[in-house]
């Protein structure tokens, strides 16, 4: 699922630099400070230019746009009624991933 996440945030990206940081390098402690926890995250992490820090459903929305269908998933998603269900889909899903899609390729850290 990261890969596939990396693979539309650099579609998206459309030149810009784009870079997928190993969670358990230093440089993620240093960028993500106070919301590093030793462990594999609960959640995926976007990190802004800027040193913005989003999690979770709120990391992967702004992805979203860079996959088949995301424009319009992401409009979906951004409904009142809506959001509050993808927060808990996310979750599941975060929660049951290695279950779900395997896990991480050797030589790959997530």
């Amino acid at each position: 699922m990261c890969v596939a996440a990396k693979g539309g945030l650099e579609r998206m990206s459309q030149g810009d630099h784009v870079r997928l940081i190993p969670y358990q390098s230093e440089e993620a402690k240093q960028l993500l400070g106070v919301h590093y926890r030793e462990g594999r995250p609960e959640a995926a992490f976007l990190v802004t230019a800027e040193g913005g820090i989003s999690s979770g459903l709120d990391a992967f929305l702004p992805l979203l746009p860079g996959f088949k269908g995301g424009r319009l998933l992401a409009k979906f998603i951004a409904l009142p009624f809506v959001k509050p269900v993808g927060y808990f889909i996310y979750r599941w899903v975060a929660r049951h991933r290695y279950r779900l899609f395997g896990e991480a390729p050797p030589g790959w850290h997530v």
